[in-house]
């Protein structure tokens, strides 16, 4: 029996228009933090730091170990020649590059309702770009923040995807069973994830792609979900 759902955020929860990989993004991006923090940069300047944050591209360069936005903007600023004083600014003015016109998807509400309703607990299990700060990350689904009970990225586990330690920790927390948790994302290492903590995999596939990752289940909707739940 399912006690608990647990979400990933984005393209899950939350849709974005920036691409998965945001390799094509990072000049627009770090012109953005030039501009907030009113530097004047060199193009060599910008290919450092482009470097910098290529090496800790996920897409380009796996890994399941988390590391933290200051470890990664400090390299960027120390190749700036800038203070770090400057942190917090360059933080704030790159990672706000990246989340504009994002929005909730329209079945979330309903199917946390429904949730809640049927005493299911609920938590969030999302890998942060480039150690995105939860303070960032959680804000895009502050609307439905008081629906999870756990709001919680690869910032608090310490670890990315496919590990399982996120799901394991999670079902701990929670005082269940780890295959009492159903796991619902939009990406191969999402249902690799699941799979490898032996909790209920499901695939949503927004699109109907007819994607196939090994997942126990997909889904075009979450409210498609429901029946599966009441089983």
């Amino acid at each position: 029996m399912i006690k608990a759902v647990v979400f990933d955020i984005g393209h899950t929860l939350v849709h974005y228009k920036n691409p998965l990989n945001w390799r094509s993004l990072y000049e627009p991006a770090l012109k953005n933090v030039t501009k907030m923090c009113d530097y004047q940069l060199t193009e060599d300047n910008y290919a450092d730091a482009i470097s910098v944050l290529c090496e800790y591209n996920t897409r380009i360069n796996p890994r399941e170990k988390e590391v933290t936005a200051d470890h990664i903007w400090s390299r960027i600023l120390d190749s700036w020649n800038k203070e770090t004083s400057d942190l917090q600014r360059c933080k704030d003015a790159f990672y706000s590059f990246f989340r504009n016109d994002c929005y909730i998807h329209g079945d979330v509400v309903e199917f946390l309702t429904f949730l809640r309703e049927k005493n299911l607990k609920t938590a969030t299990l999302s890998d942060v770009p480039y150690g995105l700060e939860n303070k960032y990350a959680l804000e895009d689904i502050s609307s439905i923040i008081d629906y999870i009970d756990l709001p919680y990225t690869s910032n608090d586990i310490g670890y990315r995807k496919p590990n399982a330690k996120g799901l394991q920790m999670i079902a701990k927390e929670l005082g269940i069973l780890v295959q009492e948790v159903m796991y619902i994302g939009d990406e191969e290492k999402d249902i690799i994830c699941a799979n490898n903590a032996g909790a209920v995999s499901v695939l949503i596939d927004r699109e109907t792609k007819g994607l196939e990752y090994g997942q126990q289940y997909r889904v075009s909707n979450l409210n498609e979900l429901k029946d599966v739940l009441m089983m």
